[in-house]
């Protein structure tokens, strides 16, 4: 049976230039920095103490306030997340089918807020003191459920945990169901709250944080650039509507874009260390652009991983070269990890987002703070100034811990 076409209709996205895709895309398409001093909690004693956060998020525009206590962080920007999604789309929930609407959104950490504050309730006050809540909130799916449950989704829905590869892999697990006409509309991406204390201190025990620029935060997130020194952590939640091209039609929804190309690999190399010759990622590119069946001419632009560290700038180049040889140095490739910080498991589909808005725009968003080439990246990063250009094709890439690539390509209707 041949795949059905499958469309973006929506975009819902929390992030730390607001609630909603137009204050996102406004704040990306005019170089504005999203990342400061932590304010969440006191980060003086750590290595790291910058990350972009979503400062005026209010769960309570979307949320019953009650609800709101009853849950984590991160499903509070899930659920805000889709419902800015569905407003987006134009859906009418009277009007669909709801055994064929479905949601796949995922998280890289899920309920770590929820996690700390507990551990915290056990060790000081004793296990009565421990929340009924506490396994449900900490759970990575949660947020899937919660969102289906507000919305009436009773189609698929699970949730993806691929690390940082988590939003790029639900997108792609939610087209591969709208393509074999399994469901009509779903719901895919992914949420992340991880700026907390335990978190930062976790991954500043990696040495994977920048800690040079503590006393200048907005230059601190500085992808291919020669000093970049570790990823800034980001929060917040993008959802993606995909839709089944007939459906949309009918409904007389807007169409953002084709998404007609989804790859996924593994390094099989190390738990947390890349493959720094990029080879899994080269192999996940070639799978993207031969599932979508366009030729590497065609792509204009790729929205990189780019999370501003040694080895994962140096390596995504290095795979770029492998798959487009002589064209690479052709291809618009830009880092909005630049302006947002690295959102983990909620990066690949706040970038599926920037690849659907710079296609309908043809505005290339750019990678701020590249002030020093490094010879290693020696590719058009789109440098601390957004372009305009006519873009057809779009790839999006995203590299999780455990070795896990993933891309998806968006194409011009």
């Amino acid at each position: 049976m041949p795949k059905q076409k499958i469309v973006i209709t929506g975009l819902g996205v929390i992030s730390p230039f607001g609630d909603g895709i137009e204050s996102f895309w406004d704040a990306l398409s005019h170089s504005k920095n999203g990342v400061g001093k932590v304010s969440l909690f006191d980060a003086s004693d750590l290595n790291c103490q910058v990350a972009a956060e979503c400062k005026n998020f209010d769960a309570s525009l979307y949320m019953d306030p009650k609800e709101v206590r009853r849950s984590d962080r991160y499903t509070h920007f899930a659920v805000a997340a889709a419902k800015l999604a569905v407003k987006d789309a134009g859906i009418d929930l009277e009007k669909i089918d709801r055994e064929r609407f479905g949601v796949l959104i995922g998280s890289g950490v899920g309920g770590m807020d929820t996690i700390e504050n507990q551990a915290r309730a056990f060790i000081e006050r004793g296990p009565r003191r421990v929340s009924p809540f506490m396994i449900p909130n900490l759970l990575a799916n949660m947020s899937s459920g919660v969102v289906a449950i507000d919305l009436g989704a009773k189609g698929v829905n699970f949730s993806v945990v691929s690390a940082c590869a988590t939003g790029t892999h639900a997108i792609g697990e939610a087209l591969l169901h709208l393509q074999m006409g399994r469901e009509d509309i779903i719901l895919a991406g992914g949420s992340e709250a991880a700026v907390t204390p335990l978190s930062f201190a976790g991954f500043c025990a990696m040495k994977a944080m920048a800690t040079n620029f503590n006393d200048e935060p907005s230059r601190a997130s500085r992808p291919f650039d020669a000093d970049r020194c570790g990823f800034v952590m980001g929060e917040g939640a993008g959802v993606i509507v995909l839709e089944r091209y007939e459906h949309a039609v009918k409904r007389g929804a807007k169409i953002y874009c084709e998404i007609s190309g989804y790859g996924a690999t593994c390094d099989a190399y190390h738990i947390t260390s890349p493959d720094i010759e990029g080879r899994g990622l080269a192999q996940c590119l070639i799978r993207t652009i031969e599932d979508a069946g366009v030729s590497i001419e065609q792509v204009d632009y790729i929205n990189a991983h780019g999370t501003s560290t040694p080895y994962n700038d140096k390596l995504e180049t290095a795979a770029i070269h492998k798959v487009f040889g002589d064209y690479a140095k052709k291809l618009m490739v830009s880092s909005t990890k630049s302006m947002t910080g690295h959102m983990l498991g909620a990066s690949g589909a706040m970038e599926a987002a920037v690849c659907a808005k710079t296609i309908e725009t043809g505005v290339v968003p750019p990678t701020i703070n590249y002030e020093h080439p490094d010879p290693e990246c020696d590719l058009d990063y789109v440098p601390n100034t957004a372009r305009e250009a006519n873009i057809n094709v779009a790839i999006s890439t995203n590299l999780g811990f455990g070795g896990h690539n993933g891309a998806l390509l968006f194409r011009k209707m």
